[in-house]
């Protein structure tokens, strides 16, 4: 059986590769979504991709993680800094949850720089844009013990 993955991305995100590239990259996130699949696989992991503007839907999401995931990987952009709703969410999973953020927030404005977020998260992976879903994947098959794929 397949560990299924959610990865939860957060407002303003579905403007990635259009939105301050030079903060953010270049990359949209359909690319970071096919990137995630593919190594999803080749770790043994089924990924659950998705996007909202809306502070409440990412809450449902979560809720809905502890019947469906066995971990969380979650870029709450803007509402990492603001959102006590959410950590109570993330709080009530039982799995790894890990927190993304392709800029490195605490390089950034000093109100980025705290994250409600980061206080229920096995891990946090920031600053290095992309790449960083896939190191948290790869925490994630690590503390769930998956297998990769022969190569």
């Amino acid at each position: 059986m397949t560990d299924t993955v959610f990865i939860l991305n957060g407002p303003n995100l579905n403007l990635l590769g259009t939105r301050e590239p030079e903060v953010y990259g270049h990359d949209t996130l359909s690319d970071l979504e096919a990137r995630a699949h593919q190594l999803g696989r080749k770790l043994g992991l089924s990924v659950d991709w998705r996007q909202t503007n809306s502070e409440g839907t990412m809450i449902d999401w979560i809720q809905e993680a502890r019947t469906k995931a066995s971990a969380v990987i979650i870029n709450a952009a803007g509402y990492t800094h603001t959102s006590v709703a959410i950590l109570d969410s993330l709080r009530a999973f039982d799995g790894p949850v890990v927190e993304v953020h392709l800029s490195n927030i605490h390089k950034r404005e000093a109100y980025r720089r705290h994250s409600y977020v980061s206080e229920a998260a096995d891990g946090v992976i920031c600053g290095f844009g992309a790449i960083g879903y896939d190191f948290a994947l790869q925490a994630v098959a690590d503390r769930l013990g998956t297998t990769q794929e022969s190569a």
